[in-house]
């Protein structure tokens, strides 16, 4: 496809620096796109150097300009087109050619498991965060890699500020641009706290900057260290990560979704009707105890996974696919940020929860007993109603019921904490 060069685009990242296409000066950061937006901008053309973003603006009849700019300094160039949205004014970009990863695993590979299919589609049409609990071998990993595929793309945002954080941390390939796809980061149990939130004299972005935009997934979860486990409170509620040293402090970007695989026990078989546990009663709630209390209330889903027949495993995959999952997902994903406050239900504001327009008095005061029995905090409240509204958004409904906040309870009621 190829279009018309017909204006300016102003943007601004971290590392980089904008420059015209009529000289090779950079000019002065851009902090809003009002500019950009008066000018009318429908095209950008970005390059990526081997150390920074470097952003050239093509101007109308200057692409060859632009080329010629990017040559002298060395870089190679990816246009992105932008098109206005007339309804609100913003600006939407698009890549003129998305690559899609064929070998990215499908949701349909996965036999049986109804219920851990269902938590996998609520978790990504709400930004919810997620705990497996099975015995291994259940497909707990299997499932969780395929979350990613059912997430919508990076918005060209997004991708700014995905590609800003791999950067500073040094890991972008050599001659690589944008990142168009949402990081997967699955860092081993052994790992330090530091690394996971980032940290050195000159502090980097760690493991959970690294999955901002996109996943984190945590297998074997009650054998990271405590200290490393109570490192994501912080992120996980506010989305940024704060790393102070004598001489700076750096606030890192960390907005991704949680999402965690254990065993029951430490030989991984308690409950499983097939095997018998070798855990004695203390040992199985020892293992349980690894996670605190704050950390649990911040799993919004808790999902028992139990290990699939071999009938079921000689059966071809008969469940839905990614994409067909994906489209329910983005229908959810679309009325949350188009109601206010124009966010995803995992960061609704608690006052919105108990809004009347939102939540039927008679789903809230079911929630309020099953809070009782189960013995939640107000967090975990909270994150029923929430997860509640994003299944009531997968119906197409705009009020929670007592239905939809009984399919969320599936979702608590086997926590092993």
């Amino acid at each position: 496809m190829k279009r018309r060069v017909t204006a300016a685009v102003i943007v601004m990242l971290m590392a980089g620096w904008l420059g015209g296409c009529g000289g090779d000066q950079p000019s002065a950061p851009a902090t809003t796109a009002e500019p950009a937006r008066a000018a009318g901008m429908k095209i950008a053309m970005i390059a990526k150097s081997t150390t920074n973003p470097v952003f050239l603006a093509a101007r109308k009849g200057a692409e060859t300009a632009a080329k010629e700019l990017a040559e002298k300094h060395g870089v190679p160039i990816q246009i992105v087109w932008m098109t206005p949205d007339h309804e609100d004014g913003e600006l939407q970009a698009t890549a003129v050619a998305q690559a899609v990863d064929s070998d990215e695993p499908d949701l349909a590979d996965v036999h049986g498991q109804g219920l851990a299919r269902r938590a996998l589609e609520v978790a990504a049409a709400g930004g919810h965060n997620l705990l497996f609990v099975g015995p291994p071998g259940a497909g707990k990993t299997m499932m969780a890699r395929r979350l990613p595929g059912l997430l919508p793309p990076l918005s060209f945002e997004e991708s700014l500020e995905v590609t800003t954080v791999h950067s500073v941390a040094g890991l972008l390939p050599g001659g690589a641009s944008l990142i168009r796809t949402r990081p997967f980061r699955a860092p081993h149990h052994t790992i330090s706290d530091t690394a996971l939130a980032g940290g050195g004299s000159l502090p980097r972005p760690g493991e959970i900057s690294l999955a901002h935009h996109g996943v984190l997934f945590l297998d074997e979860l009650p054998e990271f260290s405590r200290r490393a486990l109570e490192v994501l409170r912080q992120p996980v509620e506010h989305g940024t990560i704060a790393i102070a040293r004598a001489a700076r402090t750096a606030v890192f970007p960390a907005r991704f979704m949680l999402v965690a695989a254990m065993n029951p026990c430490p030989c991984g078989y308690f409950g499983d009707p097939r095997r018998g546990c070798r855990c004695a009663a203390p040992i199985v709630a020892r293992y349980a105890n690894r996670l605190s209390g704050p950390l649990r209330d911040r799993l919004d889903l808790v999902v028992p996974v139990a290990a699939v027949a071999a009938s079921d495993l000689d059966r071809a995959g008969s469940g839905e696919s990614s994409d067909t999952v994906r489209e329910r997902v983005l229908g959810a994903r679309q009325r949350q940020v188009s109601r206010p406050p124009g966010v995803l239900n995992a960061r609704l504001d608690a006052r919105w929860l108990t809004s009347a327009a939102l939540v039927q008095p008679s789903a809230r005061t079911f929630a309020a007993q099953a809070v009782d029995r189960l013995r939640l905090s107000a967090r975990g409240f909270h994150r029923l109603l929430r997860v509640a509204r994003t299944i009531a958004d997968l119906a197409a409904e705009s009020v929670v019921t007592p239905n939809h906040v009984a399919e969320a309870l599936q979702f608590r009621g086997d926590d092993p904490t």
